[in-house]
Order: structure tokens, then C-alpha cells, then sequence
């Protein structure tokens, strides 16, 4: 599932939330933080509505300008002149490694899903979540 902005959801595992968002099986944060006053517990089946997607795969130089010239030779290559259309093929082409390179990547997604209940979670990992 890739969540989207309105997309209803249901967290698939408990989570406890102490400092950050983890599993409820995974063991407490790093020792030597001291007790807490407490802790929440969000149960697994909780459902939602995604407020936020967030994605953690950072595009280099090279990614954006190949987005930009691939862009430029779908919208308006038809109206270019040959030898400025062969250019461009040729500059999108040389790029074309470092796309598939990104593309081929994990894509890390975060999300913020505002429970039923009211209760809003933020920068949790999208593959807690399955779609209603």
C-alpha cells in the first residue's frame, strides 16, 4: 500500500510511544534516558485518516535535472528543432542510470494519521498502516 493524503487506514501493530514511535515488541529507547512518567499505547486496529505522507529518499543533482529534461522533452520536444531535440535526448539518456539508480532505491515513507479518537500520530512509518 502507498498511502495517500485523505487515504483511510488501520495501524497493524501496537505501538508504544515514549520520545519516538516504536513497536510495542521492540525493546525500550537507549539506556540511561531514566524512567518516564509514562507511556501510550496505541492498540493495533486503530483506524484513521492520513493527514501527511512524507518521503525519505533524497534526490541528487543528477536525479532532479533528468525530472527536468525528461519533462521538457515530453511537454515541448514535439516542438523543438532536430538537432536541439537530439541534445536533449542525448542529456536525458546520459541521466538515465542515475534515475533507475533512485527509483531502484527504498522508499522510506513517513506519515501522520489522525486517529478516530482524535489522537494525531506524525512521522510514523507508513508500513504500519494498511489501507480500509
Amino acid at each position: 500500500m502507498t498511502p495517500t493524503v485523505g487515504l483511510r487506514v488501520k495501524l497493524t501493530a501496537d505501538l508504544r510511544l515514549a520520545g519516538r514511535v516504536v513497536p510495542a515488541d521492540e525493546p525500550p529507547g537507549e539506556a540511561g534516558t531514566g524512567p518516564g512518567a509514562g507511556f501510550l499505547v496505541l492498540a493495533a486496529g486503530a483506524e484513521g485518516t492520513v493527514e501527511r505522507v512524507d518521503e525519505d529518499r533524497p534526490r541528487s543533482h543528477e536525479v532532479r535535472e533528468y525530472e527536468r529534461l525528461k519533462s521538457l522533452l515530453d511537454d515541448f520536444g514535439h516542438q523543438m528543432p532536430p538537432g536541439s531535440r537530439r541534445q536533449l535526448e542525448e542529456q536525458v539518456a546520459a541521466l538515465e542510470p542515475d534515475w533507475t539508480a533512485y527509483r531502484e532505491r527504498k522508499l522510506r515513507l513517513t506519515v501522520r494519521v489522525r486517529f478516530d479518537n482524535g489522537f494525531a500520530l506524525d512521522d510514523a512509518p507508513g508500513d504500519l498502516f494498511v489501507s480500509l
